[in-house]
């Protein structure tokens, strides 16, 4: 005998969102397929502005939702109207957000309330003001229904789950520090890597958005903001009261004459008159034989939280870093001075399509 069918909802189908399909197709493959078989029914799939439902709750095919949502002329309803499409389902729900939207994120109260659960990579949901955190976990309990977010820091690696569990098994997290962001990782790594020169800080950034490694406009991973918000989900996990990611300091990398620029490509055009304020950055760590990296740390004893760039010595794990990779380490009693280290790729669709797929795996066994 199959479990009941638990009915999934998909916002967001861009890059994360399209991947995240794929993969959800294979999990109810292999779910539908086991010995105690459990089967996932996809009745809603929502983006920008199109969106097609399953009326009848029967499920629709995953492999052909991009084709449904190309040829969709059914009405875009408001949000209302789908939370109580989702609501009158006929067994357990869960909503997926693959998108980065704050408007969005401030209905999860209202959608966990009613016993539906949600997993995201939406950091805004996490990391805005700290009531609407509150508000997300108290509605959770109350409802009876769960809340998953393990990529909305270092995408799919297990950064939230390892703290998650180094606290609940009774360790003592004393300091969390790394790199966060794929984008800063590739910038410092090519501005300044262990045993050779580098380019110009301009040529890094403009390489480093050439290969899509930014996003559209540089300037919303320079000034810091994104690790603001990634350091601001740990730390209330670990238990601090951050009441946003602006309320501990966060060194913005955008020259300030240049924060006024009107768009993107201005800023890039620009940025090169201003490559000499990272070069004496970089002079001065060179004299001290370290490097620059772009990094956030969380100390817990003394309540404190900052962003911005570091000297680490050329043998330090952080400064070791390749490519874009992620580096999280936890320093934490049981570990002693040694820290337990995270460390692989944390941005690209795939792997944090990958994060929201194992959330969804925790959330189904938990209805089951």
């Amino acid at each position: 005998m199959s479990n009941p069918p638990i009915f999934l909802a998909i916002i967001g189908l861009g890059g994360v969102g399209q991947a995240f399909l794929e993969q959800y197709e294979q999990l109810r493959q292999r779910l539908a397929s086991q010995p105690n078989p459990t089967n996932l029914a996809l009745i809603l799939a929502r983006r920008s502005k199109t969106q097609v439902l399953s009326e009848r709750y029967g499920g629709l095919d995953a492999t052909k939702i991009m084709q449904m949502l190309d040829e969709s002329k059914k009405p875009y309803l408001p949000f209302d109207a789908i939370l109580e499409f989702l609501q009158n389902a006929p067994g357990k729900v869960v909503l997926v957000d693959n998108t980065s939207d704050l408007d969005l994120a401030k209905n999860y109260p209202a959608v966990l309330s009613k016993g539906i659960s949600v997993v995201t990579p939406n950091k805004k949901a996490f990391s805005d003001d700290i009531k609407l955190w509150d508000s997300i976990f108290e509605a959770a309990a109350k409802g009876g229904s769960h809340v998953f977010h393990e990529s909305t820091v270092g995408a799919g690696l297990p950064v939230i789950s390892t703290l998650t569990e180094l606290i609940e098994t009774g360790d003592e997290v004393v300091r969390i520090e790394g790199v966060f962001s794929g984008t800063m990782s590739f910038l410092f790594n090519s501005f300044m890597p262990v045993g050779a020169e580098g380019g110009k800080f301009s040529a890094e950034v403009k390489k480093a958005k050439d290969l899509g490694y930014t996003e559209p406009d540089p300037r919303d991973d320079l000034n810091g903001l994104d690790v603001a918000r990634k350091l601001t989900i740990l730390a209330r996990i670990a238990g601090l009261k951050v009441e946003s990611p602006t309320a501990f300091p966060v060194q913005s990398l955008i020259p300030q004459a240049l924060e006024s620029c009107s768009s993107g490509d201005e800023f890039m055009q620009k940025l090169p008159e201003h490559d000499d304020e990272m070069e004496k950055l970089k002079s001065d760590a060179i004299k001290k034989r370290k490097v620059l990296r772009f990094v956030g740390s969380i100390d817990v004893k003394s309540n404190s939280v900052k962003v911005g760039l570091e000297q680490f010595d050329a043998s330090h794990p952080i400064a070791a870093l390749k490519g874009s990779d992620n580096i999280i380490n936890f320093y934490t009693k049981r570990y002693g001075a040694n820290p337990l280290i995270v460390q692989g790729a944390g941005a690209g669709g795939e792997v944090t399509a990958m994060g929201v797929t194992g959330d969804l795996i925790k959330v189904i066994r938990l209805l089951r």
